[in-house]
C-alpha cells in the first residue's frame, strides 16, 4: 500500500535526463518507486496526466527567515514549487545571538526580513533550527551570518576584531557548522559584516572550509570591495578563495541597468578564477532590479553602535541635515542613482507610501529625497525596505536575455531572493521560478526543460550538501513539484506582486501534500536539513 502515487505524468528526475513517462510511489516521506503502478493500491492518487513531475525546488537563496516563523504555511514560496529554502543570507539573520543582541538586531533587519515573534531561541543553531523542524510548511538549511558572528564577538561596532574577538569569531563559526549550519554568508552592504576586514574573513572562511561548508558572497558585478593587503588590488572573494580554499557561491550575480549586455565583461574575473583552480558557483534571480534595507545607505559613522544609535542620531537635526548630505553626495555614482530610483516596498506603520517612490514622497514633502529618507527611517523606527524601479523595454529585455546566457552555463543555479516584509514586496517573491520555467524558457530559450530543472533542483541540492533531495530517485525524500510545462507563469508584477503564479497544481513536501489544486493545504511538514 503506497501513501501517495503520482500517476501519468513526465517524470523529469532533477539530474539532467531526458524526461519519462512514469508513475511515482511514495511511503511516507520517502519515493519508494518510480514505474507503473496501474492498479496497485494507494491512499491517494494524484492524476498527472499531462504535466511534469520534477523535485521540489531547492532555492539557494531567499530572506523567509523571520517571515516562515510568523506564517509558517509560506504560500508564497510553495505556490512556485519550492520546497527546501536555503535562509542566513547576504550575512543577516537571527543565530547564534543572545536575547538582547537578537532583538537589537531583528530591529535593524525589519525593513527586509520583516518583524519575528520576540520569544525565539536563537542561543545556538541547534535551537534556532527546531524553529522550523516540522513547524513550517518547507524545508529549511541555514547559513550562518557573519553580521550575527559579529555582534556576538565585538557588538554592533566597527574597527578590526583584535585577538581574543577573533578567536570568538572563529569558534562561534566552528560550531555553527558543527550543529548544522551548511556554511557561512557575507555582503558587503550590510552591516555590522561591512565593517569585517579581508584578513577576518580568510580566517573565517577556513573554519567554513574545515567544517566542509560553503561560503557565500554577495558583491555585485562591477562593485565589489577590494581586498584588503591583496597584490594589485585584488576583488576580495578572489583573495578569500586563495588563502582559505573553502568553496565560494556567489549570490544573484548577473547583469543590471548597467551592466545589460556584457555577460562576459561581468564573468571574466571569475572565469580567470576558475581557470587557477578557484572552487566556485553561482546564482541568479529573473527580474532586472534588487531591493533590501535603505538603513545601509546611511555612513559607516552613522551605524556605529546599531540602531538605538541610529535612531538617536536622525533625531538630532543637525546630524540628520549630515545624514542627507552624505546620502545626495557623498556616496559613490551607483547608491546615488539607487536612491533616486527606489520604490518603498514595506513602511512600518505607514502602508500609504508602500509602492511609492522616494522622489514622490520627497516631493510631496518638499523636501531632497536625502532628507526625504532621513524622515521615514525616523518616522518608522527604520523599520523601511525598498527595491530599484526597472529599467525602460529595451534594457528589461536586455538583462531577461543576459539571465537566460548567465544560467545556461554550467555552474548557474536559480534562486528567488525572497524579500517578503511589507504591502508592495519585490515580485520575485512570488514568480521567480515560474518565471525562469515559463515565460523565460518558452519566449528567450537557451536551455532544455530538463536542464531547467536541473539548474532548480539536484545542482543547488549538491551545492549546498543537501543529502537525499533534488532528484526523483528511490530512497529519496518525496519533494515533489507537478506543473503544467507550457502554461506556468508568473503573475506578479512591480505594481501588483502579491499574486501567486499559475499552472502548478501540486507540491508535495515529506511525502504529504502541500499544494493541492493550487491551493496550500496547511500542512506543515517541513524539515531543518541536511
Amino acid at each position: 500500500m503506497f501513501d501517495l502515487i503520482i500517476a501519468n505524468g513526465t517524470v523529469i528526475d532533477g539530474t539532467g535526463a531526458p524526461g519519462i513517462k512514469s508513475d511515482v510511489g511514495i511511503v511516507g516521506e520517502r519515493i519508494e518507486v518510480i514505474d507503473a503502478l496501474v492498479g496497485v493500491e494507494a491512499r491517494r492518487v494524484i492524476d498527472a496526466k499531462g504535466l511534469v513531475v520534477s523535485p521540489g525546488f531547492v532555492d539557494p537563496h531567499t530572506h523567509s527567515d523571520a517571515d516562515l516563523l510568523t506564517d509558517p504555511q509560506h504560500a508564497y514560496g510553495l505556490r512556485q514549487g519550492i520546497t527546501t529554502e536555503i535562509l542566513g543570507l547576504g550575512g543577516i539573520s537571527f543565530a547564534p545571538l543572545s536575547q538582547s543582541n537578537y532583538r537589537m538586531y531583528s530591529h535593524w533587519l525589519t525593513g527586509i526580513l520583516g518583524e519575528p515573534p520576540e520569544d525565539v531561541d536563537v542561543s545556538s543553531i541547534i535551537s534556532f533550527r527546531a524553529n522550523y523542524h516540522r513547524k513550517v510548511a518547507i524545508n529549511s538549511a541555514y547559513l550562518v551570518p557573519s553580521g550575527a558572528i559579529r555582534i556576538e564577538a565585538k557588538g554592533f561596532h566597527s574597527g578590526r576584531l583584535d585577538a581574543d574577538e577573533m578567536r570568538s569569531a572563529v569558534r562561534l563559526v566552528r560550531e555553527s557548522i558543527e550543529q548544522g549550519a551548511v556554511g557561512f554568508s557575507n555582503t558587503s552592504h550590510n552591516y555590522p559584516g561591512t565593517w569585517n576586514d579581508t584578513s577576518e574573513l580568510i580566517e573565517l572562511a577556513k573554519a567554513v572550509r574545515d567544517g566542509g561548508g560553503i561560503y557565500v558572497d554577495a558583491s555585485e558585478p562591477f562593485n565589489a570591495r577590494r581586498a584588503y593587503g591583496a597584490a594589485e588590488g585584488a576583488p576580495e572573494w578572489l583573495e578569500i578563495a586563495r588563502k582559505s580554499g573553502a568553496r565560494i557561491h556567489f549570490a544573484h550575480y548577473r547583469t543590471g541597468p548597467r551592466t545589460s549586455g556584457k555577460v562576459n565583461e561581468i564573468m571574466a574575473d571569475r572565469d580567470a578564477a576558475r581557470a587557477e583552480g578557484v572552487d566556485f558557483t553561482l546564482d541568479i534571480y529573473p527580474y532586472p532590479t534588487g531591493g533590501t534595507v535603505p538603513v545601509t545607505f546611511l555612513s559607516s559613522g552613522f551605524q556605529e553602535g546599531g540602531p538605538d544609535a541610529i535612531l538617536k542620531r536622525l533625531r538630532d537635526p543637525k546630524q540628520r541635515k549630515t545624514a542627507a548630505e552624505y546620502l545626495e553626495r557623498n556616496q559613490d555614482s551607483v547608491r546615488v542613482k539607487e536612491l533616486e530610483s527606489m520604490v518603498l516596498s514595506y513602511v512600518a506603520g505607514d502602508p500609504e507610501l508602500e509602492g511609492r517612490t522616494l522622489k514622490d514622497v520627497a516631493s510631496q514633502r518638499g523636501m531632497s529625497p536625502g532628507e526625504a529618507l532621513c524622515s521615514v527611517l525616523l518616522e518608522t523606527d527604520l523599520k523601511v525596505g525598498y527595491w530599484g524601479e526597472p529599467p525602460d523595454a529595451s534594457v528589461w529585455h536586455q538583462i531577461n536575455e543576459d539571465a537566460m546566457e548567465l544560467l545556461a552555463r554550467p555552474d548557474y543555479m536559480v534562486c528567488s531572493d525572497i524579500t517578503p516584509a511589507g504591502g508592495k514586496p519585490h515580485p520575485r517573491t512570488f514568480g521567480a521560478y515560474p518565471r525562469f520555467l515559463g515565460r523565460f524558457r518558452r519566449e528567450i530559450g537557451g536551455l532544455s526543460l530538463e536542464g531547467m530543472i536541473e539548474r532548480m533542483t539536484d545542482r543547488p541540492a549538491r551545492r549546498y550538501g543537501i543529502t537525499h533531495r533534488g532528484r526523483i530517485q528511490k530512497g529519496y525524500f518525496a519533494d515533489l513539484t507537478v506543473f503544467d510545462a507550457e502554461n506556468i507563469a508568473d503573475t506578479a508584477t512591480y505594481d501588483n506582486p502579491r499574486q501567486f503564479p499559475v499552472g502548478i497544481p501540486y507540491v508535495v513536501v515529506n511525502g504529504q501534500v502541500a499544494v493541492d489544486n493550487e491551493q496550500c493545504t496547511g500542512v506543515l511538514a517541513g524539515q531543518a536539513v541536511p
